[in-house]
């Protein structure tokens, strides 16, 4: 049986061809894209299970390849760069990426953190300790059926880590959740960064809830252990 299909957008044969095959021998089905257009075409006509996404392409940034994915879809994205500067991997993360991998890389490395990606993808689509009925905190209502978010009955723009780690916090919301809780369950205990990518994360998402670190709303600091989300509204109900 073939595995997940892995999308690999990437112009140096060098670098697609042998991985392509790395990919089949580690039982994925692989599509190699050499520009932004073919990745577009092969995306619609054999939707993947991951894109792996290099930023240098002859026709287009790999960032504005990201961007346009992620507004067709929650697929997995992987981002495959020789920019390895904090400002790239913060920008690549906050437009969608789910995880951001440095040439020259480890073929090892780069399997483990797919498959760490698809199985979090995998649980986070999953109905397993999802609560189905939406989630009230004063103005902020979270529908997790519709992976959706709505603040004073307006849409946020969340990316896929964004709302996972809302939906996270809410959930366990008016208790402390520790930020290796929080490492663990929105970015697989495999996870390779430092816990320094769950802080842009909470700092993006006060931003887009209005939300202020010193007389928060709705994320508190818990310092030196985690954060805690505001208690849900009891009385949002008939």
């Amino acid at each position: 049986m073939v595995g997940p299909r892995i999308l690999l957008v990437e112009d140096e044969a060098s670098i697609a061809e042998p991985f392509a095959r790395l990919l089949q021998r580690e039982g994925f089905e692989a599509l190699v894209a050499p520009t932004a257009a073919r990745a577009f075409e092969l995306f619609e006509r054999m939707p993947p299970a991951l894109v792996l996404l290099d930023l240098n392409l002859p026709d287009g940034d790999g960032r504005d390849i990201a961007r346009e994915l992620r507004q067709r879809s929650n697929v997995p994205i992987i981002m495959l760069t020789a920019r390895g500067t904090e400002t790239d991997r913060i920008v690549g993360l906050e437009i969608g990426a789910d995880d951001y991998v440095v040439k020259p890389f480890s073929s090892a490395e780069v399997i483990a953190r797919i498959r760490a990606v698809l199985r979090r993808a995998a649980e986070s689509a999953g109905p397993e300790d999802i609560p189905t009925e939406p989630i009230v905190v004063g103005a902020l209502t979270i529908d997790p059926g519709a992976r959706r978010a709505t603040l004073d009955s307006e849409d946020l723009a969340l990316s896929r880590k964004e709302y996972d780690l809302l939906l996270e916090l809410a959930r366990h919301a008016g208790q402390v959740v520790t930020r290796e809780q929080l490492m663990a369950r929105v970015w697989d205990e495999n996870w390779f960064g430092s816990t320094k990518t769950l802080d842009v994360h909470v700092g993006w998402l006060r931003r887009k809830l209005g939300d202020d670190a010193t007389e928060p709303r709705f994320i508190e600091t818990v310092r030196g252990v985690g954060f805690r989300f505001a208690a849900p509204d009891r009385s949002a109900g008939p």
